[in-house]
């Protein structure tokens, strides 16, 4: 297939070319020569290998190259225009809104991506069960993201104020509208929780922007064109605050899909413009306005004590029926709710690294369910059941969380996983046995080193160390060794010398490899009850960076 010579090295995987911790390139564009040019390249095992005109040489994996476009030709890109969104009406919502408890949504990784999803493609999420307790909205942002301090602090209180410079802060009815459009960058992000909900009304709306700015664009394509050229200012002013912003009601990325609302009747200032462009901005700002105020596109719902709405600011329009304000003497129902800030930015990156930790889990588990439910060199268990076993016995014992993963992942060297740079031929515990050492201790340690700090990596990595540590250092350790241990100990060098377990010992990682070992030893149990693979993916998870 033809290639960009430029394109193809620029994203060159290999460590000169970038950091292998964060993939950030290492050199600049100007850096390559005026003349780059392939000399030879060769297309095998899955990989494309090229040699280029300056000595460098590249290898990239096919599934990559073959990958679809996601961004600039018409997919979703960052998945923040209207191509990465559902769009919807209030039916949409029939069943039931995105929502899940808090406590779930605390200790499931997959609960939380599920919301974090929801907000990411519909715009929202509740959480129910949130401690109805003041500053806990905060917590709430602090699960994804951080909180955006603006002018009303790091949290602001929803209810009726004395003396109210928002009409938030009253009890009267709010349209639909974003939050600080007079803000750039505006807050992309606002979570509400609901402390008492007592009062008569009070009920929350939502209508989807985004849906009602395509529903104008199918409607009436001129005044759609017209909002999203017009710049508008928007202004915010009190004792103590001075904001504003020029930016359109529509906002549209580069191919002219639309990325950001800001629709707030309460802070658009003065327009200066021609009269024959006033007139047609007001008519087509009128006319995107009643579409906002179709009954069919407003999803309206009560907030109770406990429960916290996370949403999209610039896609969501949020809105609130009137209420009746406690009574001068203390009597009647009240309506309370505490909110903040955050951003998409980091709740999207949240969401990406719990995807790609759920991936990279997947991959781990394939090999369990793989190869790893083989026979096992040798033994009464297969693979995947010695090293379950491993991590079932080391969590048995109140090891801490990094050797019990270190625990159960110790042998998976021996199904010859490669990184996802690694051209290297692919070498499995089946060479161990027919005497060659595989060094799979490096191996597993090298390819869980992708998403696991040393904590984990050096226990897996020294493991076989430490048994040839064991049959030096602890009389009677070796004459415990089953068979298959004892043949593979010989392939692996067999037992150290004095001076080598010494300078084994003083490694800073020793005891825990040593715990390993052990359990490694005790897990080859035909008869042990065996947990499965699910049952140490949370405590994967949790460990993963």
């Amino acid at each position: 297939m033809p290639l960009s010579p430029y394109w193809l090295r620029d994203n060159c995987p290999c460590p000169e070319c970038r950091d292998p911790r964060n993939g950030q390139k290492l050199f600049q564009i100007t850096d390559l020569p005026e003349d780059l040019a392939i000399v030879e390249r060769d297309e095998r095992d899955g990989r494309l290998a090229v040699l280029w005109s300056d000595g460098h040489r590249s290898r990239y994996p096919l599934e990559w190259l073959d990958a679809e476009d996601t961004g600039g030709t018409g997919g979703t890109g960052d998945g923040r225009s209207e191509a990465g969104k559902r769009l919807w009406a209030a039916a949409d919502f029939a069943a039931g809104l995105p929502e899940a408890d808090w406590a779930a949504y605390l200790a499931d990784p997959a609960e939380r991506a599920a919301v974090l999803g929801a907000v990411l493609r519909s715009g929202f999420a509740v959480l129910r069960g949130v401690p109805a307790v003041e500053g806990q909205v905060l917590d709430v942002a602090r699960t994804f993201g951080y909180v955006r301090e603006t002018n009303y602090g790091r949290l602001f209180d929803v209810r009726v104020e004395a003396d109210p410079n928002n009409l938030a802060f009253t009890s009267a009815a709010i349209a639909p509208h974003s939050d600080n459009p007079y803000r750039d960058p505006v807050p992309t992000l606002q979570l509400l929780h609901c402390l008492d909900n007592s009062a008569v009304g009070g009920d929350s709306g939502l209508v989807d922007g985004f849906r009602a700015a395509a529903q104008l664009r199918a409607e009436d394509p001129a005044a759609f064109a017209v909002l999203t050229r017009t710049l508008v200012p928007f202004v915010f002013r009190d004792r103590a605050t001075e904001l504003r912003a020029d930016r359109p009601l529509i906002e549209l990325d580069a191919l002219g899909r639309i990325r950001e609302v800001r629709f707030n009747n309460r802070s658009i200032s003065t327009l200066r413009l021609p009269a024959a462009e006033l007139d047609a901005f007001y008519a087509a700002y009128r006319r995107f306005a009643a579409v906002t105020l179709r009954p069919e596109l407003r999803l309206d719902f009560r907030l109770g004590p406990g429960d916290c709405l996370v949403f999209d600011n610039v896609r969501l329009l949020h809105a609130r029926t009137a209420f009746e304000p406690p009574a001068g003497d203390g009597t009647g129902g009240s309506r309370h709710l505490q909110g903040c800030y955050a951003d998409l930015d980091s709740l999207a990156s949240s969401l990406a690294v719990l995807n790609r930790r759920a991936a990279a889990l997947d991959t781990i588990a394939g090999y369990f369910e793989g190869e790893g439910a083989a026979e096992y060199l040798g033994e009464a268990v297969t693979l995947a059941e010695h090293m379950l076993q491993a991590g079932a016995l080391a969590r048995a014992a109140g090891a801490p969380d990094h050797l019990v993963a270190a625990a159960l992942l110790h042998d998976v060297g021996h199904l010859g996983p490669s990184g996802p740079s690694s051209g290297e031929e692919r070498v499995t515990g089946l060479e161990l046995m027919a005497g060659r050492d595989n060094r799979h201790s490096d191996t597993g340690a090298d390819w869980l080193a992708q998403w696991f700090g040393p904590e984990v990596t050096e226990p897996v990595r020294l493991h076989v160390a430490a048994k040839r540590y064991l049959c030096t250092a602890e009389p009677g350790y070796r004459a415990r060794l089953s068979e298959a241990s004892e043949y593979t100990l010989r392939v692996q060098g067999g037992p150290m010398t004095e001076e080598q377990a010494a300078a084994f010992a003083a490694l800073p990682g020793a005891a825990d490899a040593v715990a390993v070992r052990r359990w490694d030893e005790e897990a080859k149990d035909a008869d042990a009850a065996t947990p499965g693979f699910d049952h140490f993916r949370p405590l994967l998870a949790a460990l993963m960076r």
